[in-house]
């Protein structure tokens, strides 16, 4: 009896981690051609025009008679080898960046979103023009402005389109919100098991965690001390982790920016490959299509 106990323990376990790989297995390598404005933040991509676009944070210059406060900060452009096309600055201090399916549009979402830290122009949730080939145009729409839903100042929202909802990590938690699009109201709050997961919150990327539209892993957050990506379900259970490779060089950096989830693979920034640094695009489950 003891036997089919335990034999049952096991497979019972199985089913509920085998979709998450147990080791990541790197997809896309993309190489940055130029130098971040200061920091690289998240990545998109759009599959109509097979490129990933990748984007700076960097706040505005205080402005004056000669400048104005717009934030100097590049999205650079990438073919869906990796390979460089494009730098444009937009003038935002982009936290987020990411295809909207349902909208059609390439979307950033600024710092300062929730207007925690006191409101600064170009805050809030644009649309990014772009040309026939791909490439941004330099010029945008608002989505919506400010939202004190969003709480933390320095939170870096992904979006997940089969729920049309911003998932916002808060900073030193395990506490994310949900914000509904449509009106920009808070619909919920999700508490990460971080206990199951045998990991504390200054562990884990302090601002963000994607939205990977998988049904029971819908939740993914980088473990920068224990290399590798831990996945939770909407509920904010524990279903698995996903090591990275041991040689991967992750540096403090990673708890607050350098990160992303795109075309079903989550990007990591290794600061220390390449003159530039390097992003690779992670598969961390069976599910990704």
């Amino acid at each position: 009896m003891k036997i089919i106990i335990a034999l049952c323990f096991l497979i019972f376990n199985y089913s509920i981690y085998a979709d998450v790989l147990p080791e990541a297995k790197s997809e896309v390598k993309i190489t940055l051609a130029k130098k971040p404005t200061t920091r690289p933040m998240t990545v998109a991509f759009i599959p109509g025009q097979k490129k990933y676009y990748i984007a700076d944070g960097g706040l505005a210059p205080l402005g004056s008679e000669t400048e104005a406060p717009i934030s100097k900060s590049l999205i650079h452009t990438y073919d869906q080898s990796g390979k460089y096309v494009a730098s444009t600055q937009a003038g935002f201090d982009n936290r987020s960046i990411f295809y909207n399916e349902l909208s059609f549009q390439l979307t950033t979402i600024t710092y300062n979103v929730s207007s925690e830290a006191g409101f600064a122009p170009n805050t809030g949730i644009f649309s990014l023009d772009l040309d026939s080939q791909g490439i941004l145009k330099g010029t945008s729409k608002e989505v919506s402005s400010f939202n004190p839903a969003f709480g933390d100042s320095a939170t870096m929202p992904s979006f997940d389109s089969k729920t049309n909802r911003y998932f916002a990590k808060q900073k030193r938690s395990g506490r994310v919100i949900i914000i509904d699009v449509n009106d920009g109201s808070k619909v919920g709050e999700i508490n990460l098991d971080l206990k199951s997961a045998g990991v504390a919150f200054d562990d884990l990327s302090d601002s963000f965690i994607a939205a990977t539209s998988i049904d029971g892993e819908e939740l993914a957050i980088l473990d920068v001390d224990h290399k590798a990506v831990l996945i939770f379900n909407a509920k904010g259970s524990f279903v698995g982790k996903s090591s990275l490779p041991k040689d991967i060089k992750l540096r403090a950096h990673n708890h607050y920016n350098g990160l992303g989830f795109a075309n079903n693979l989550f990007f990591i920034y290794n600061e220390s490959e390449g003159e530039f640094g390097t992003y690779y695009g992670f598969k961390i489950s069976s599910k990704s299509k």
